[in-house]
């Protein structure tokens, strides 16, 4: 099989000739530290991984909603800390709302959230724009660059990530958003509802698309967050309608839960999702035993992720990377719809150890 045979072959839940593999995503900072600066392309040539390109669309949008959505961004210097920090007022026609943030080499993260009541959650959705129309040009250059070394995935359109519990998340913060769960449930579900109503009208411009797959969920999902009631009550029923409409456009669905995911099984495969991930160990603070987990619900979804990067990456050995890979292998075989990866992002380890992931990989044959 080619890369792209292969991984393919996973996402529809099948066994390929042998183990597929990727990265979740190759970090920046990586990148430059550990492999000259490479760009993705290059450093999954170099180990030979099975390629997963993230791309998403470009967006075009009406000057007349750009302009009721003004954004006065301003840099506020280097702390003591030597992280970068920023604060941001967004103006439209009816009130202002003001966010801040920090971010260094590795990641950024925001401050303040920008919604912090009511009257501002009013404000973001009468004037937070929303395109008219969606661009695939990078997706499908990406598509011919790539030929049958792998695969395409992008992200939906959301005013945070992955879908409408995660994105409101994002605008209030996590713990508010549990609070307001209990405190003002019909609120919660006025605002997902209107989330979910920009997300499936983006969703609507994205017939024809490139990509293979993409990916909804988040980590603000997963049993380590919150309940499977509150998953049930506040992630379930959005999730189902987002990703019917995604299907519609031609698209596979992995829902990422980063965090905990065995009490979320049997939820995940009620809403629509073809796959999972990153099914993260306890060791990385998740609570995924794979081989449960694919004797579960295995034969409804496919899987991705489930490797200790910590253990075999960024503190590990090539041996003890080997033994991870055997080991994630052993534990999902008896379905197969499983593409090995890291159970989220890493920004250190020898590459040697990398090398030694991807050819353990190749060794792994069904």
């Amino acid at each position: 099989m080619t890369s792209r045979e292969r991984m393919l072959t996973a996402l529809h839940n099948q066994r390929p000739d042998r183990l597929p593999c990727q990265v979740h995503g190759w970090m920046q900072y990586y990148l430059d530290h550990y492999l000259g600066g490479m760009d993705w392309y290059q450093a999954n040539a170099k180990f030979g991984m099975d390629y997963a390109i993230y791309i998403s669309p470009d967006y075009s949008y009406d000057d007349h909603t750009l302009a009721r959505w003004q954004r006065q961004r301003v840099d506020r210097g280097v702390n003591a800390d030597g992280d970068h920090c920023w604060e941001e007022t967004i103006i439209t026609p009816k009130g202002h709302l003001h966010h801040q943030g920090r971010w260094n080499e590795i990641t950024g993260w925001e401050t303040e959230s920008l919604v912090k009541t009511d009257r501002d959650f009013e404000l973001w959705k009468e004037f937070y724009p929303v395109p008219v129309a969606a661009d695939f040009t990078k997706i499908r250059q990406a598509r011919e660059k790539l030929g049958d070394q792998g695969i395409v995935r992008s992200h939906p359109f959301s005013p945070g990530q992955g879908s409408p519990w995660q994105s409101f998340c994002i605008l209030v913060g996590t713990e508010e958003a549990i609070m307001l769960t209990q405190d003002q449930p019909d609120f919660v579900h006025y605002a997902l509802r209107d989330i979910l109503e920009k997300t499936l009208r983006v969703t609507a411009l994205w017939k024809g698309t490139p990509a293979d797959m993409v990916e909804t969920g988040g980590g603000a999902g997963s049993n380590t967050v919150i309940s499977p009631k509150l998953h049930q009550e506040f992630c379930l029923p959005y999730d189902q309608k987002q990703h019917a409409a995604l299907h519609e456009v031609g698209v596979k669905i992995v829902y990422h839960l980063c965090g905990g995911v065995m009490k979320m099984l049997d939820l995940v495969a009620q809403n629509g999702a073809d796959g999972l991930e990153t099914m993260t160990p306890p060791t990385m603070g998740g609570d995924c035993d794979l081989r449960e987990a694919s004797r579960r619900v295995g034969d409804k979804l496919f899987f991705i992720g489930g490797f200790d990067q910590n253990a075999g990456f960024e503190h590990g050995t090539p041996q003890r990377a080997r033994q991870l890979v055997f080991d994630c292998f052993a534990a999902t075989k008896d379905h197969a719809g499983y593409i090995l990866a890291p159970s989220d992002h890493f920004f250190h380890g020898d590459p040697a150890c990398l090398q030694a992931f991807a050819d353990a990989a190749r060794e792994c044959v069904y």
